[in-house]
């Protein structure tokens, strides 16, 4: 008995000695009624916000699964550490490995360490995260002891994921109160990272069913995740939408990379407004299989990271044929995207079109003449007038049909018969909670009427015109693409399903990031890695955000203004 005593007296002495060996990291909740008075008076009606923090999430119990994972790490770790990972691009942060810098196992908990250290600061946090990968410190420890001889780039390298695809391990609630308990098994791009061996840290935030939910409300609004926040000005910035968690997350140097989704504008205007790279895909490229839908006509899931040949990694890492999902039939077995980026010196030969109606803004013209400096001959054009409209109706009409095949197929066994009827309505029994904002749009898949030939004749005019705004000028012109700013030609991009590319031009005088967007067609996704890269060579508009950085001397910057 004595010895059962003792022993059971041990374990626990040990396990107080190891959790004092943690990092401790606690979230107070707080009256944020200050705050939301201070945003009811914005001049953008998408940032006054009712609600910031989560009503849902145990932020605590995100904290304590980080926590777990950071067995001996310090902040004198985190700060030692700090000028190998920080703003480091996936190719140095290999080669510190290689030559015995870093770990994988260190730079997997440098950066838990951050999330941690940024998400607890009343100040400063974002909402950026919403889950944590439990065993994310054990794979990387795993990476560290099997290190392949001639490992892909992404080997190793903590990415981050939207919180609409699947991940096993960690629900996917697509930010709803309904999906909260939804764990599943991996999507097919989530096996294809992990099977180039990529460390999925956990799920970012993101407005709630990937910006299909309500109409006019802000950006970044999840009932799970409560509201993301721009790291560039909190509650100033918009942190554009849908993949709004995975913008703010990588721009504060959470993860080295994540992924997000796009149906219009979802990739593109999160990675603009956080001065960060986003790839939106041709549809087909990459497989949609697992990931709540809007539209499986348009939806695509795409890389979002710091720099050019980063986003390039890891697309590279996503794609393959998935017999789950027949619009990848003519995507590459593989495709090493990355290898061909070191080559490219400039851009002559190459012929862009330049809208002439964003010709006064100064941001674009500096762009302009970067890429005239590369050799790129710039052609000013109109584009002809196109007729766009009833693109919403046709969004509704996928999503009725696409939404619960999802379910049926791929979610948690609770949710596989679930209509969008009862969506709504469970909903309703708590709006405060669950739809501060409503929800016009799932109100309007309960009455969208088309038939199919109805629907069909839409989408085949909506293509129709979305190539003609682009084939026009580009036939006439001899464009090898066109230039837009940050997600402004999203809509024609996604009817045409042609794929765009956003680069960072800089910081506008307000501090808020801007992009330049590189449009071309379908496929040619090498085409526009090459174009962005050169130009992101030459501009280096990437820019950090100040307050999420330290100074030269090690020590943290100023707060970021609040509003």
């Amino acid at each position: 008995m004595k010895r059962l005593l003792f022993g059971g007296l041990l374990l626990v002495s040990l396990a107080s000695c190891r959790s004092e060996n943690r990092p401790v990291f606690t979230w107070t909740p707080y009256d944020e009624a200050e705050e939301l008075a201070e945003n009811a008076a914005h001049p953008s009606r998408r940032m006054r916000f009712k609600l910031i923090q989560s009503q849902l999430l145990d932020k605590n119990a995100l904290l304590q699964t980080i926590s777990r994972q950071l067995e001996g790490f310090t902040e004198e770790d985190y700060r030692r550490l700090y000028p190998l990972i920080y703003e480091q691009d996936i190719l140095t942060l290999q080669e510190h490995v290689q030559a015995g810098r870093l770990s994988y196992e260190l730079i997997t908990k440098w950066y838990l360490y951050r999330i941690a250290r940024y998400e607890s600061d009343r100040e400063r946090y974002l909402n950026a995260v919403v889950a944590i990968n439990p065993n994310a410190v054990a794979e990387a420890r795993e990476k560290d002891r099997q290190r392949p001889e001639r490992p892909h780039p992404l080997y190793g390298m903590p990415v981050l994921v939207k919180d609409n695809i699947n991940t096993a391990g960690m629900p996917t609630t697509a930010g709803a109160h309904l999906l909260r308990e939804n764990w599943t098994d991996d999507a097919f791009i989530i096996r294809q990272i992990r099977a180039h061996g990529g460390i999925i840290l956990g799920k970012t935030n993101l407005s709630e069913w990937a910006n299909f939910l309500f109409f006019g409300g802000p950006n970044g609004f999840s009932a799970v995740g409560g509201q993301t926040l721009n790291p560039y000005g909190r509650r100033r910035f918009d942190s554009g939408g849908s993949s709004s968690g995975s913008g703010a997350a990588i721009a504060a140097n959470y993860a080295v990379v994540s992924v997000g989704t796009e149906t219009s504008g979802s990739i593109l205007s999160p990675s603009s407004q956080h001065s960060l790279v986003g790839l939106k895909p041709t549809v087909g490229l990459l497989s949609r299989a697992g990931i709540v839908p809007i539209s499986s006509t348009y939806d695509t899931p795409g890389p979002m990271a710091r720099t050019v040949r980063d986003a390039a990694i890891l697309l590279s890492a996503m794609i393959g044929r998935d017999p789950d999902d027949p619009a990848t039939a003519q995507s590459p077995e593989s495709a090493a995207y990355w290898e061909a980026l070191a080559e490219v010196q400039d851009l002559k030969g190459y012929r862009l079109g330049a809208f002439q109606a964003f010709l006064e803004n100064p941001y674009y013209q500096e762009a302009l003449d970067v890429l005239r400096s590369l050799g790129a001959e710039v052609v000013v054009f109109e584009p002809p007038k196109v007729d766009l409209d009833g693109f919403g109706e046709v969004l509704a009409a996928d999503m009725k049909t696409d939404l619960p095949r999802y379910l049926a197929r791929y979610a948690a066994a609770p949710y596989r018969s679930l209509t969008v009827a009862e969506i709504v309505a469970y909903n309703r029994a708590d709006s405060a909670r669950r739809i501060p904002y409503g929800q016009g749009r799932f109100a309007q898949m309960l009455t969208v009427s088309l038939s199919p030939e109805e629907l069909a004749a839409r989408k085949q005019r909506l293509h129709d015109e979305a190539v003609r705004f682009f084939e026009e000028p580009m036939q006439q012109h001899r464009l090898d693409a066109v230039l837009s700013i940050n997600n402004w030609h999203a809509r024609p991009a996604a009817l045409a399903h042609y794929p765009a590319l956003t680069v960072p031009i800089g910081l506008q005088e307000s501090g808020e990031p801007i992009g330049l967007t590189f449009i071309a067609r379908s496929f040619e996704e090498a085409l526009l890695l090459r174009m962005g890269y050169a130009f992101e060579q030459a501009m280096q508009g990437r820019v950090p955000p100040s307050a999420y950085a330290l100074d030269a001397e090690g020590q943290e910057r100023n707060r970021a203004p609040a509003s």
